[in-house]
């Protein structure tokens, strides 16, 4: 209990589930938002479920994943040096991180009732995380390179 590598780990898988489960959680409450049309008292409780998910729960998770997981790399010394598998891994956390941006342009344009996109469109993007979580895990597990 006192291996201070363990509660690095820890910290990093609790952030990142945080921060997938906001990333898989948030484009579904934008599906919903889109269908209920602006101005109604549903899409008002939409909007503070989304400013709230993505400012108070997915932004810190995000910031969290990402120092728990440097320093997990650093701590292993994984780096520089011929891990590829590491990465093709950053690469893909930068697409999330990407990904994440992407979704708080939607919050801040649901919040001012100008969003321009069918509900079709947020359940396609709804796959977006999920297929890089596919690929991070893999990456992770099977260090494939």
């Amino acid at each position: 209990m006192l291996d201070p590598y363990l509660w690095l780990k820890w910290a990093h898988i609790v952030s990142v589930i945080s921060w997938m489960a906001g990333l898989l959680y948030l484009p579904r409450l934008f599906v919903y938002h889109a269908e209920c049309g602006s101005g109604s008292p549903q899409a008002e409780t939409f909007k503070v479920m989304e400013r709230r998910l993505y400012r108070a729960i997915m932004t810190p998770a995000m910031v969290a994943s990402w120092l728990f997981g440097l320093g997990l790399a650093y701590w292993l010394g994984v780096g520089i040096s011929g891990n590829v598998w590491f990465w093709l891994k950053l690469v893909c956390v930068a697409g999330l991180t990407a990904f994440h941006g992407h979704l708080g342009r939607f919050v801040k344009a649901f919040a001012h009732d100008e969003i321009k996109r069918d509900p079709r469109y947020f359940r396609l993007i709804n796959e977006v995380p999920t297929l890089i979580m596919l690929a991070v895990v893999f990456l992770v597990v099977f260090k494939p390179f």
